[in-house]
């Protein structure tokens, strides 16, 4: 049973959106308005989706939903009566995984979850791939960097000063950008 943090922001349709969810045989726990600390509720909540049901998502709910894609990652719905593709891109740039205008049915609430948790899982995978690229990246300038200082150093060709790291990793059990990480303090500290 999927275990939803509703967050109701009208003041037309409350109670309808909720009935919807228990109906379709969902876990409901309703955090009021948008003037919460998103954020923390989803902290304390720990919910599985995230859902927001507002008229037209202005600035603050869109403040909202960036703290929570930033700090607390989960699954976004946003229910809207707000038909303006702008405001759509905005919200998905924000985090939304899906945006859903108007028409709330128990039948539709389960394949609308399905497909923001798959959307959501596959950003999130794309944002870790993305983050290992960025990393990997970085450490390869790193041991670049300690190359060309151990060739200052040695007086050796490229080859030669990554053989020297090469065996100094494996002679140490250690990660080629341990070794490199070393060769750069070192020499930081003699200048």
């Amino acid at each position: 049973m999927l275990r939803i943090l509703l967050i109701d922001d009208t003041e037309k349709k409350v109670g309808r959106l909720k009935a919807a969810l228990i109906e379709a045989g969902f876990e409901v726990i309703e955090a009021g308005s948008l003037s919460i600390d998103l954020p923390a509720c989803v902290e304390t909540v720990h919910p599985d989706v995230v859902l927001i049901d507002t008229e037209s998502p202005g600035r603050d709910v869109m403040e909202q939903v960036v703290l929570v894609s930033r700090d607390r990652p989960h699954p976004i719905v946003l229910f809207t009566d707000e038909h303006d593709p702008g405001v759509m891109r905005q919200a998905i740039q924000a985090g939304v995984s899906a945006y859903i205008v108007e028409g709330i049915q128990a039948t539709r609430l389960q394949p609308i979850l399905d497909v923001a948790m798959a959307r959501f899982e596959s950003d999130q995978a794309l944002k870790a791939q993305l983050l290992a690229r960025d990393q990997q990246l970085a450490e390869r300038k790193r041991i670049e960097q300690a190359k060309g200082l151990l060739m200052k150093m040695k007086d050796c060709n490229e080859e030669q000063a990554y053989t020297l790291m090469r065996r100094q990793a494996m002679s140490r059990q250690q990660k080629l950008i341990q070794v490199a990480e070393q060769i750069i303090a070192m020499s930081e500290m003699l200048g």
